[in-house]
């Protein structure tokens, strides 16, 4: 198997993050190759996910300069000498980072490492050393994800390289490693959404109309998508609603109840607003159950009737990147895809790199739900 040394380096395209709230920059850096368990990456584009814009306006204390990105899609190109089932040609999804080693991760719960947060959010790997630094030898965070993919190239580790079919369409399905399987994956792996049951989604960006898709996929009857958008809410009965809500329009809980006859048996919360999850809480039926994905800053707290929870025996979760094996749903989105019953592909607009601001810009103003950053590679 081709091996490289970590001492070699190469020279990518960058978009970096500088400052709190400030524009990304594209420049020239300098990665180092890979080593131990590691594979480097040619990054063929990347999903815009709205963890990236929160971390870059520091929802999340992660280091800045930093280059972010985390729904990369791309080829192999050089492995570690640790690496024993990737080879460089190979067609991967980069997904989350997740020790592999702990009770959680050995138990099949990578998304709850014991490690998430240093391997996700430090900046750089667990000794503190980063891989990427800029033309004057500045180092800049990295280890985003495991992979910070806002680059031409990437380093990941072999088991958040996930290895697809050559022949899907991989400059499509990098939001597969994290916002589309958040939403997709919490209805099947975490809710457990049912055959004939209802689900509501709250919030219909990617990752609620995911979850609609993902509901449909289950057989749930009902699904509701709530949110103040329009045209997301039209988008939503084509991917499978069968009721939308515009929340700016009247009681959303009545209005589920009355759908419902009660209240919903699954909910998911994808806006990271407070006063949206009570709202979502109190929709739920007897016995219901509501997962939580959305993300607000650090300490925000929200509401709801304790004895309203208990007396109707509804549940609520918190869920890591839909509870999923990514080695095993990855691969399984793809495939419903390519059947037709999971189109995702409707959520996206391409962008090149070169324009990640307006992309940015157009992910905040709802104008565009999933943006991709395309790379050219000479």
């Amino acid at each position: 198997m081709t091996t490289i040394s970590a001492n070699t380096g190469r020279t990518v395209t960058a978009a970096v993050a500088r400052g709190k709230g400030e524009p990304f920059t594209i420049q020239k850096a300098r990665l180092r190759g890979p080593k131990d368990d590691e594979v480097l990456v040619r990054v063929v584009a990347t999903g815009l996910c709205h963890t990236d814009l929160i971390v870059r306006d520091q929802y999340y204390p992660v280091p800045l300069p930093a280059v972010l990105g985390h729904e990369g899609a791309g080829v192999v190109e050089a492995v570690g000498p640790a690496v024993k089932n990737l080879q460089p040609g190979d067609h991967v999804v980069l997904t989350y980072g997740a020790c592999g080693h702990c009770q959680p991760c050995a138990g099949g719960h990578g998304a709850y490492c014991s490690q998430f947060f240093g391997l996700n959010f430090g900046g750089a790997d667990l000794e503190g050393h980063t891989a990427i630094e800029d033309e004057e030898g500045r180092p800049l965070h990295d280890h985003f994800f495991a992979q910070s993919s806002f680059a031409s190239h990437a380093l990941a580790r072999e088991n958040n390289a996930i290895k697809v079919s050559k022949d899907a369409p991989l400059e499509l399905l990098g939001p597969l490693g994290c916002g589309i399987q958040t939403g997709a994956g919490a209805v099947i792996n975490s809710l457990k959404v049912t055959p004939g049951s209802s689900f509501a989604s709250f919030g219909a960006g990617a990752v609620g109309l995911s979850a609609v898709m993902a509901a449909r996929v289950a057989g749930a009857t009902t699904i509701i998508a709530i949110d103040i958008v329009p045209s997301r809410l039209e988008l939503a009965k084509e991917l499978g609603a069968t009721h939308t809500i515009d929340s700016r329009e009247g009681d959303v809980v009545e209005t589920i109840r009355a759908i419902t006859g009660g209240g919903v048996n699954f909910a998911l919360e994808s806006t990271g607003i407070a006063q949206v999850l009570s709202g979502a809480i109190e929709s739920l039926g007897t016995l219901g159950a509501i997962g939580v994905v959305g993300a607000p800053p650090l300490g925000t707290k929200a509401e709801f009737d304790i004895n309203s929870l208990l007396l109707n025996g509804r549940t609520i979760r918190g869920i890591v990147e839909g509870d999923s094996v990514p080695q095993r749903f990855i691969p399984q989105l793809v495939e419903l895809y390519r059947q037709g019953r999971f189109p995702f592909d409707k959520l996206v607009k391409f962008y090149p790199v070169e324009q990640i601001n307006e992309a940015a810009e157009d992910s905040k103003r709802g104008v565009t739900l999933k943006p991709i950053l395309r790379f050219t590679h000479a």
